[in-house]
């Protein structure tokens, strides 16, 4: 690759598109936080103006529930003192700075995020342009890599920092460029490999790598006069070994308690979450999730190697509790478990942090169960994230999956929302147990077009237990929080019903598939149904009530715009919640 083919996709047209594309996001998702507050024109348009007055923003757009604005983005104009301007992002972040609430220490670097956002927008430009009716039909991989949008709600979702064109390029997941991962042995004084039941660490790593590769690289060990008995092996992505490794655990590296050992064999693409690989050469094994200290949406992408301890331990858990009960177990839920983990703690590293610092979260992996070994005849995979995938004819991934179920759009609504709903709220009523769910973190299985269950994955680092009353193994006792009451079922308003059916109901509206309503209607009865099957609960239904004329708005977007580094007090997450007015309830009254 020349220097100059490195920034191809950096051409003028592209650009001005995706600037276009961020700008309606941003107006869309910023009016819904109540950030901005578009105004009604004469001609039936709406209206934003910059922090001076003199830049205006003008726009058309259908507003839907949950307070969702649905901008057409080929409608935006911007004027300057009368005079008409090309749409620019990083323009509309300074001319609205004060409004957004961004201080001069967070501006820079956010324009940073949305700069890179704006480079990822201008390479998916240059794809093959798949119309979502063949996508349907692709493979698993080809689907979670042709995702264009990354987090629907976020505004900078694809900030990388820390990646230059070349890693881009490299390690995107929209690249879809395979890679090897560069494996480390680590001293047993420092590291520590965890497991769940029935899992040994050399029977386990023989498998993972093959009898040839751990054998080469016990010569590498062997080479240098150091033990392999004394070491354990880690994946680690190829980023963090050439850009943080190297230099910021230099002294492990001189002193041998870590050793690089080289490449594995197996090729490995990375998922949406960037730092989770898919093992393309044998599908069927584990993927594997590393730490990357790279920025991204709010967060440093560590991977704390004490928590690692109690990762399988905690998916076993969980695994046990849904195989037990008879109401997950009907929906078809699993969870695709963390089975394995390892951690190299920095011991100076450690003396000079909190727990929470990225400085802790440098050096540590898991293993993930690969979802493929569990389909049966006809089923395929696809990520719940595409259900809100729009294609570049502004046709929809569920839209599509709809007709081709051949199913009326309620019945299909339906099947999904058992399949992935239904358990939602029956782990939050029976077991104060909540996820993470959004579109990355639910893989689903279909056949013909149709879901036939979720498959929720993510668990150690995701999920929650609310009950400050339950009765916890030792090993998972981590996993409780302290939410104040009235903000629990937030954990369904937003996280489920403002953060995703938000923008899939919108989408099947705009469609003409199905009308908002009947959408709203549709998730209304697939409660009742979940309630009426569960008449034990009726107390905690009353208690936390689904039908409640409103919920608390909570903001995700003005979470970075505060701090885009730190997006959320790790120590206090309930606390950390920008809640701005209320939202009315689209299944209240249904």
């Amino acid at each position: 690759m020349t220097l100059s083919d490195a920034v191809a996709h950096l051409s003028p047209h592209r650009w001005a598109t995706a600037n276009r594309l961020l700008i309606r996001k941003a107006l869309a998702e910023f009016a819904h936080e109540r950030l901005i507050t578009p105004e009604a024109t004469a001609d039936g348009r709406f209206e934003v103006r910059s922090d001076d007055g003199l830049t205006r923003y003008g726009f058309t757009a259908v507003r839907r529930a949950l307070d969702h604005w649905q901008v057409d983005a080929d409608s935006i104009t911007r004027q300057r003192d009368g005079v008409d301007r090309p749409l620019a992002a990083l323009d509309f972040f300074i001319e609205l700075k004060k409004t957004l609430g961004l201080s001069d220490e967070v501006l820079p670097v956010y324009l940073e995020e949305i700069s890179s956002t704006l480079a990822g927008t201008c390479y998916k430009l240059t794809k093959p342009r798949v119309p979502v009716a063949e996508l349907i039909g692709s493979g698993f991989q080809d689907i979670e890599t042709g995702m264009t949008e990354g987090h629907p709600c976020f505004v900078a979702n694809n900030g990388r920092l820390g990646f230059g064109v070349h890693e881009y390029l490299s390690y995107a997941p929209e690249t879809a460029s395979p890679l090897r991962l560069v494996w480390l042995a680590a001293h047993r004084s420092r590291a520590a490999f965890t497991a769940g039941v029935g899992i040994e660490y050399e029977s386990f790593l023989r498998d993972e790598l093959g009898e040839a590769t751990v054998e080469r690289f016990h010569t590498v060990l062997r080479e240098q006069d150091l033990d392999p008995a004394d070491y354990l092996f880690i994946p680690v992505h190829p980023w963090q070994w050439w850009n943080k490794l190297t230099v910021t655990f230099a002294a492990e590296v001189a002193q041998k308690y870590l050793v690089c050992l080289g490449e594995g064999d197996d090729e490995y693409l990375a998922q949406q979450s960037i730092r989770t690989f898919f093992n393309q050469s044998h599908p069927e094994k584990y993927y594997v999730k590393t730490a990357l200290s790279v920025l991204n949406m709010g967060f440093m992408r560590g991977l704390s190697a004490a928590y690692m301890e109690a990762t399988p331990a905690i998916n076993d858990w969980l695994a046990q509790l849904i195989e037990s009960d008879p109401v997950l177990k009907a929906t078809g839920l699993s969870i695709i478990r963390e089975r394995a983990a390892v951690g190299y703690r920095h011991l100076e590293y450690e003396a000079a942090t909190d727990r929470y610092s990225p400085y802790r979260k440098m050096l540590a992996a898991l293993w993930r169960e690969s979802p493929v070994s569990s389909l049966q005849e006809g089923e395929s995979l696809a990520t719940m994230a595409s259900l809100v995938h729009v294609d570049h004819e502004g046709k929809g991934f569920a839209a599509a999956m709809v007709e081709r179920s051949g199913l009326a759009p309620v019945e299909w609504l339906r099947h999904y929302l058992r399949a992935y709903f239904t358990p939602l709220l029956h782990s939050f009523y029976a077991y104060d147990l909540v996820f993470m769910p959004h579109g990355e973190n639910v893989i689903l299985v279909l056949k013909d077009g149709v879901v036939q269950r979720a498959i929720y994955k993510d668990i150690a680092e995701e999920i929650a237990v609310m009950d400050p009353e339950a009765v916890l193994p030792p090993t998972v006792e981590r996993l409780r929080v302290e939410v104040p009451e009235d903000k629990k079922l937030l954990s369904i308003f937003t996280d489920v019903f403002d953060c995703f059916f938000r923008f899939l109901a919108a989408n099947l509206a705009d469609e003409g598939v199905l009308a908002e309503d009947d959408f709203w209607r549709t998730v209304a009865d697939v409660v009742r149904e979940y309630q009426a099957a569960r008449p034990e609960l009726a107390d905690k239904f009353r208690q936390y009530d689904m039908f409640a004329p409103e919920f608390s708005l909570s903001c995700l977007n003005r979470l970075q715009l505060r701090n885009n580094e730190q997006m959320v007090d790790l120590a206090d997450p309930a606390g950390a919640l920008q809640l701005v007015g209320n939202l009315k309830n689209p299944i209240a009254g249904l």
